[in-house]
């Protein structure tokens, strides 16, 4: 039979009841071949599913001694009719598992050689080998579902913002060389030679153009680029959804994302989202949870246990209170740890970059035991009693001391390891949090200056004049999930006089400034709106929505943690013509010695 004379009438996943005694026509791969001598089965698959064909010589022998030839990943097309299985064969498991479709015609349409690796075999492969052959890796009903699962996604985040009166508007992806704070790409002009662009790092500046623009609402499902090494939640090219909006609050852009998950939520996974969300205050977050992100599935909260060592004589804590430090503990109680393990718990402190870690133990709810126990206090049981309310028999405290800000960094790692090793994350929960009040600046030690903590064009908030750099706060907020940034935004600059204070503040000349941002510069002195916004990383959404490890799995065509394409082998050598027309060469490498 010829290709053209079957054409596919249903999908494999989409045979039912109402087809019984009918013939239909199929197309896919085969998922499983099983010869029962007389006898042959094979599990057709294609997205919609599976459908189990049976293969009779009674029926048709030459149909049946084709089987015989059929192995895993051939592609066919199979005629026959759909009969019911035999009560002791039904497959509850599967939504076709009452059915069976007899076959009376096949046709191969391509056949597949020995593969590198099988799909049952895919999630325990290498990834780099994954990633090389990602058609395979896709053909898997757990990648098929994550990549379905990111369209109804963005599909219903379309339709919401639509609903809401946002326009969807491209912008750029090759665009002007700015410092926007993470490495960009480069891409050679052949019509400039030596100029070049850069590919975009987010849409940023073209968002607010379009503010000055009049859009008022503008939103785009952004492919972004950044030069930065790889993470389980980062690579070189990612998704965002971008959003900007005119005349807005913090409170309507936060209330606007809130219902716009909820809605996703409801329409994608039929589940109800609790809002508003929690809010914290960056210092609250940095206080209580050593980042800006906090995961608030478990406690473990940091607390500052400056005050219970005021009258130490232990000298590597008076040293560090005396030059302005701080003490902080995280109180751990219902388990109990043997010596080993609180050891263990000192050495993984120390693998995070921690000096040291100090611990202490209620044997009995009144005696404490420690490295340091013979030079506590009389009365240091009553005092930690007083400070950390809870703690009695199976507590320990984990202490740590230092400068205020790398210290509780890394208690708050210390925390989520904790957390993790005795398994108190609460899973499958989705805690939503909104983190506001940013600093506006943060100081480079490296570079002894003020750099933006978000972007410069983040606006400080009211009274930022009369303060010092390091207290001015910005009007910045992120939405966080379950300890992961899932987005940020800010109400932006707006006003000429603002946009030349802040980069003043920042170190950048006003001839520098002209030279990087003139054309925005030019736009606040043309009639430029109030505006802010927000933007939501895509691929970190789906990754938490799935459970993924990684983003690379929900993501169709990524690069490997070093930011290759082992399919595409990209990046490749360039083509020396290429670079000429360009008015580039490669500079010599530098010999093993002189670098």
């Amino acid at each position: 039979m010829s290709m053209q004379a079957i054409e596919r009438t249903t999908g494999c996943g989409q045979v039912c009841a109402q087809q019984l005694g009918q013939k239909i026509h199929l197309a896919g791969w085969v998922h499983r071949r099983r010869d029962h001598g007389g006898l042959i089965f094979i599990d057709l698959r294609d997205r919609t599913g599976l459908m189990q064909l049976v293969f009779n010589p009674d029926i048709s022998k030459a149909v049946h001694e084709a089987a015989h030839h059929l192995r895993s990943e051939y592609v066919i097309a199979v005629s026959g009719s759909v009969v019911q299985r035999a009560p002791q064969t039904v497959n509850e498991q599967l939504p076709t598992g009452k059915w069976e479709m007899h076959v009376d015609s096949l046709v191969v349409l391509n056949k597949a050689k020995a593969l590198p690796f099988t799909l049952e075999e895919a999630p325990d492969v290498e990834e780099e080998l994954r990633i090389k052959y990602r058609y395979l890796d896709l053909r898997r009903a757990d990648m098929h579902a994550n990549l379905a699962l990111r369209n109804n996604v963005v599909f219903a985040m379309r339709e919401f913002l639509h609903n809401e009166g946002f326009y969807d508007i491209e912008t750029p992806v090759l665009t002007k060389i700015t410092p926007e704070g993470a490495r960009g790409f480069l891409v050679p002009s052949r019509i400039y030679p030596g100029n070049g662009y850069a590919l975009a790092q987010s849409p940023q500046l073209y968002k607010q153009l379009l503010m000055a623009g009049g859009m008022e609402r503008y939103y785009q499902i952004a492919k972004c680029f950044r030069d930065e090494d790889s993470r389980a939640d980062r690579q070189p090219e990612f998704t965002q959804l971008d959003l900007e909006l005119s005349f807005p609050s913090e409170d309507m852009i936060m209330s606007l994302i809130e219902r716009l998950l909820a809605y996703v939520f409801k329409k994608v996974l039929k589940q109800d989202l609790p809002t508003p969300f929690e809010r914290m205050t960056y210092d609250h977050a940095f206080a209580h949870y050593g980042c800006d992100k906090p995961d608030l599935r478990f406690g473990f909260e940091i607390q500052d246990a400056s005050q219970l060592f005021h009258d130490t004589q232990l000298n590597f804590l008076r040293a560090v209170l005396d030059k302005g430090g701080k003490i902080g503990a995280i109180h751990v109680g219902g388990h109990n740890f043997s010596h080993t393990e609180l050891n263990r718990w000192v050495e993984r402190a120390q693998k995070l970059g921690a000096k040291g870690l100090l611990w202490m133990h209620a044997k009995d709810g009144q005696e404490i035991d420690s490295p340091v126990a013979k030079f506590l206090p009389a009365d240091f049981a009553s005092r930690i009693k007083g400070a950390f309310p809870s703690f009695g028999a199976s507590s320990v405290l984990f202490i740590m001391a230092g400068p205020y800000e790398p210290t509780w960094e890394l208690l708050g790692r210390l925390r989520t390891e904790l957390a993790k090793d005795l398994r108190v994350i609460k899973q499958g929960e989705k805690r939503f949090l909104w983190v506001t009040d940013f600093p506006l600046l943060e100081y480079d030690e490296k570079d002894k200056r003020w750099s933006a903590k978000h972007h410069p064009f983040t606006s400080p908030q009211a009274g930022w004049e009369q303060k010092q750099p390091g207290d001015i706060k910005a009007r910045a907020y992120d939405v966080v999930l379950n300890g992961i940034e899932l987005g940020g935004g800010s109400i932006r600059i707006f006003d000429p006089e603002s946009q030349k204070k802040v980069f003043e503040l920042i170190g950048l000349r006003e001839q520098d400034a002209q030279a990087k941002f003139g054309f925005l510069l030019e736009a606040q002195e043309l009639g430029f709106p109030p505006h802010g916004g927000i933007a939501l990383g895509l691929d970190r959404f789906i990754m938490l929505l799935t459970g993924s490890q990684s983003i690379r799995d929900v993501i169709a065509f990524p690069k490997t943690q070093r930011g290759f394409d082992p399919m595409m082998e990209a990046p490749s050598a360039l083509d020396e013509a290429q670079l000429r027309d360009c008015g580039l060469r490669i500079a010599p490498t530098a010999k093993k010695e002189d670098k």
